[in-house]
């Protein structure tokens, strides 16, 4: 259409100028310049008209190329799946991409040289969001350079959609506003996995802080890389003292070995060892582990290796007390069948020895022996009786110190033949507790008595006293010869002794006395530096307390 108007225009002016510049020369120009006037006129129309046809071809051509590099910039801005917006310095919108416009549901919609308040009145679900445009797009240009900025754009279906929207604002030489570039990348794919990632990781956070049992990583050499707070509660040592750290460094010999083939298993086969592992807490209180050890997988291929351990101390001491629970059921059953059995022989055998003994001068000496002996074999029968028959036991009140210091009374003369000295100290008020006295005098002499045997010539055996919680605490302390660990896990098993001529009944009578008064009884000991006996007895008896608070309600 512009072609035609422009081909029009063309002839106009040229016919006014051969009509116009004809006239002219017949009214004013001299006949005899007429024909030098007539060319000269023809020769500038050919001028004018060269470059008037010049101008209009460049002219032409500029807005061929500016098509084309329009037609361009539309096919790259369509071919993106990011939104493309071009806006001029007022906000209104220039160019914009077929996302960006099915985008916001103005697809039909005559764009160009509206902003997006005006925009907004032709899209009923974004026309807030298109308002927001315009407070973000301002906040773009007083920030005088390129901002990047999250918006979120709520669905007609419920969803939401994120998009990760960078704006370039562009400015005159004079400071004035020209335009404004914003370019809008969808992200939501991407925070959505972002967001599973998060929740994982906060899960996996919870569940490596928050078990109630050891979970320590390591790499594939062994060194630990990474523990959970529960190791500084279990074990007394803080983190860092063992981060870093290689594994076969920590774990005592006796374990080692296990340990070490049990994590070379799971690095080689990849798949779960289990084994019990003991160490010893910063206070030197033994602790039993049960662990469990599982590869660590990232991408097919084992990364590491995570163990949960599980303290289960008091699991095994319970069982072990099960175990000698059950020894003792043993052990007083076949008491009961034979210590009756043995005791009524034994009554004939001691009396006819003594009628001998009166009877017989000459041999004393044989008679006194099997008297002895006698009397030995009916000390051992009473113990029986006393593992194999329920003792009622009837709480009295006592003060501890007096018992303590008749066992001391009956055992101090056998301690000074041996050049050995009791220490006891004594406090100056009672110390009052609910108990059944004979029994405890029997513990305290078992315990006593293997003091003395165990020291030598010079020795101290100190006995102190302590209460405190509601308990009493006595402990025994020797020199003597001390007890192996071997020994001492054995201590208190039935017919179990470390003395020549030991029943193994001592300990155990001494474990069932205590045990009947809901107490505890703890060994410690090293070869050739003594043995520590500690025993800790309720100072009020549970079953007492219960009736004491039922009367008063």
């Amino acid at each position: 259409m512009k072609k035609k108007q422009y081909v029009l225009i063309f002839f106009i002016l040229s016919i006014t100028w051969i009509f116009g510049t004809n006239y002219l020369l017949t009214l004013y120009a001299p006949s005899e310049f007429v024909a030098v006037i007539e060319h000269s006129k023809e020769v500038l129309y050919v001028l004018l008209a060269g470059w008037f046809f010049y101008f209009f071809i460049s002219k032409m051509e500029e807005l061929s190329a500016s098509k084309e590099e329009e037609e361009r910039l539309s096919t790259l801005i369509n071919s993106m799946v990011d939104f493309v917006n071009f806006k001029d310095g007022e906000g209104r919108w220039i160019q914009a991409n077929d996302f960006g416009l099915k985008l916001f549901d103005i697809e039909n919609v005559d764009y160009r040289g509206k902003k997006d308040s005006e925009l907004a009145e032709y899209s009923n679900y974004f026309s807030d969001a298109l308002r927001y445009c315009e407070i973000s797009d301002e906040e773009a240009w007083k920030a005088g350079g390129i901002i990047s900025v999250e918006e979120v754009l709520p669905q007609p279906d419920g969803t939401t959609k994120t998009f990760d929207t960078i704006k370039v604002p562009l400015f005159n030489d004079d400071g004035s506003r020209q335009g404004l570039v914003i370019i809008g990348r969808d992200i939501t794919e991407r925070k959505n996995v972002e967001n599973l990632l998060e929740e994982s990781r906060q899960q996996y956070r919870s569940l490596f802080e928050y078990s109630p049992d050891i979970v320590s990583m390591l790499d594939l050499n062994g060194t630990i890389t990474n523990l959970n707070p529960q190791f500084e509660k279990i074990t007394g040592y803080s983190n860092d003292e063992y981060i870093g750290k290689n594994l076969a460094d920590l774990i005592p010999d006796s374990h080692r070995h296990i340990v070490l083939d049990k994590v070379a298993s799971v690095v080689e086969n990849q798949c779960p060892q289990m084994f019990e592992l003991e160490l010893l807490h910063k206070n030197g209180k033994p602790l039993i582990f049960q662990s469990t050890t599982l590869p660590i997988i990232v991408n097919e291929k084992i990364a590491g290796i995570i163990c949960n351990s599980r303290d289960v101390t008091e699991l095994r001491q319970t069982e072990e007390r099960l175990r000698r629970t059950d020894k003792l059921s043993v052990v007083g059953e076949l008491s009961a069948s034979v210590a009756h059995e043995i005791r009524n022989p034994l009554t004939s055998l001691k009396g006819l020895v003594q009628l001998l003994q009166m009877e017989d001068e000459k041999h004393q000496l044989y008679y006194q022996i099997m008297i002895d002996e006698l009397n030995r074999i009916n000390h051992i029968v009473s113990e029986l009786l006393l593992l194999a028959k329920p003792q009622q036991i009837k709480y009295t009140e006592a003060d501890l110190q007096v018992i303590l210091h008749d066992v001391i009374s009956l055992l101090k003369t056998e301690a000074s033949l041996h050049n050995i000295q009791i220490e006891f100290q004594v406090h100056s008020h009672p110390v009052m507790i609910e108990c059944e006295p004979n029994q405890l005098k029997q513990l305290f002499i078992n315990i006593l008595k293997n003091a003395i045997e165990a020291s030598s010539a010079g020795d101290v055996v100190n006995i102190t006293l302590e209460s405190f919680d509601n308990k009493v605490t006595v402990v025994v302390k020797d020199q003597g010869v001390g007890i192996s660990k071997e020994l001492l896990e054995r201590i208190g098993e039935p017919f179990y002794s470390s003395k020549e001529k030991g029943t193994g009944l001592g300990m155990t009578v001494s474990f069932k006395i205590v045990q009947s008064h809901n107490g505890t009884i703890k060994f410690r000991s090293e070869p050739y530096k003594g043995t520590e006996v500690i025993v800790q007895l309720p100072i009020k008896h549970a079953d007492k307390m219960k009736r004491v608070e039922t009367s008063v309600n």
